[in-house]
């Protein structure tokens, strides 16, 4: 059995939450803020060093040829840097969504749904 959603009234019926009021909310807008002066800065960061990889391995064959340890080039670790590097920005993304951004989604939903009238 389907537990019943929090926002659901008594009567069965979902609130009409009024969206543009949300946006419009301090809550909404510093949620939006925050998340986008993470998200931009970390997808930039991998961009550059995707994109780094990529215009290394077209314009550096020596360099990324060169041998790191018994056979492993640069070539490689960098290539396999590519996932540690995605990882660590999944990781710190989790944990700022735990600490920062759901908190505040939190807050933006209970606003949201003290502000709908009874109809």
């Amino acid at each position: 059995m389907q537990e019943p959603d929090r926002a659901t009234r008594a009567d069965g019926r979902r609130p009409q939450i009024d969206w543009v009021a949300v946006e419009r909310s301090p809550e909404f807008r510093e949620l939006v803020t925050r998340r986008r002066r993470f998200v931009l800065p970390a997808t930039i960061f991998f961009l550059v060093w995707y994109f780094g990889f990529i215009v290394l391995a077209g314009y550096a064959e020596d360099f990324m040829g060169k041998s790191v340890y018994e056979g492993l080039t640069v070539g490689y670790v960098l290539a396999l840097s590519q996932f540690v590097m995605v990882w660590v920005l999944g990781w710190m993304y989790l944990r700022r969504a735990d600490r920062e951004f759901d908190p505040l989604a939190a807050r933006v939903r209970r606003r949201a749904l003290e502000e709908v009238s009874p109809r």
